[in-house]
């Protein structure tokens, strides 16, 4: 994926001082400079992936589907909500918990263009215990025990389906410190195992397809991607575990006969950039 802009301009840092300028080279010279420059760059696009072919783009192409044809879905422009005055960004220095002060709904994916809204996932406030439904049953008791042990302040979440029929959710938790949200991730994610298995993917595995150091992805946001092998069945699913700060999120993308990767790592890619 790519880098897009969404966080709010920073200061401006003091200009350098300017270089002395350079004797400008004959024009015959620029243009041919300019050809293999041109040259270089399509041959470089058709060589690094349909998926991740854009890692030179800015972020603000990402949603707008500059390139069009390889699957994305066109999201809205990403945007940071505004915080409450006095208050720092997450990853601030000054900001010791690494909490998002941010109004959590407004940090939520929006759906892309041609989506139909879940009428129950509307992107407002939704109980754990419907958060805890997107899992195996057997798992959904020890579940609730964890979000209540590590103090669980809200959830929020919205839900999409496509034209192609793929069906989209998206949590994202809010936990009253860092500490606390990387707890409740290692313990239901990474740890004993409780919580990994969703009712819509019982055997899903690591994304071998999810590259380390995805295009897009923020230094302070961790990402753990999974899907469902063949043979899954009806439906496949893919989901990923999104933790940044005090925050951690759970994407699904589900489609009868398979659900496509390029679309869902876009979703992943895009829901870390709001995160981080």
């Amino acid at each position: 994926m790519s880098e897009q802009t969404v966080s709010p301009a920073a200061d401006e840092s003091s200009p350098a001082s300017a270089p002395v300028p350079a004797p400008r080279p004959p024009h015959r010279l620029l243009r041919a400079v300019a050809r293999w420059a041109l040259a270089g760059a399509v041959f470089a696009g058709l060589g690094s992936g349909v998926a991740y072919g854009i890692s030179g783009m800015e972020r603000t192409d990402l949603p707008g589907l500059s390139t069009r044809g390889d699957g994305r879905w066109d999201y809205p422009e990403l945007s940071l909500p505004a915080l409450p005055v006095g208050t720092p960004r997450p990853f601030n220095p000054e900001n010791a918990g690494e909490i998002h002060h941010a109004d959590l709904r407004a940090l939520l994916l929006r759906a892309p263009a041609g989506a139909t809204p879940d009428k129950k996932l509307t992107g407002g406030w939704v109980s754990t215990e419907r958060y805890v439904s997107e899992y195996a049953p057997d798992q959904r008791a020890a579940l609730s025990v964890l979000l209540d042990d590590y103090a669980v302040r809200h959830v929020a979440a919205r839900g999409w389906t496509m034209p192609d029929g793929t069906v989209s959710r998206v949590y994202l938790l809010r936990f009253p410190s860092s500490g606390l949200a990387a707890g409740f991730k290692h313990d239901s994610v990474l740890g004993n195992g409780v919580g990994t298995s969703l009712a819509a993917a019982p055997g899903a595995e690591p994304d071998a397809s999810w590259p380390d150091g995805a295009p897009g992805s923020e230094m302070f946001v961790s990402t753990d991607v999974y899907v469902e092998p063949e043979p899954y069945g009806a439906k496949q699913a893919r989901h990923a575990y999104v933790a940044g700060g005090d925050t951690v999120g759970l994407i699904v993308h589900e489609k009868k006969g398979g659900a496509a990767a390029v679309p869902f790592h876009q979703s992943v890619v895009l829901q870390s950039q709001l995160l981080g």
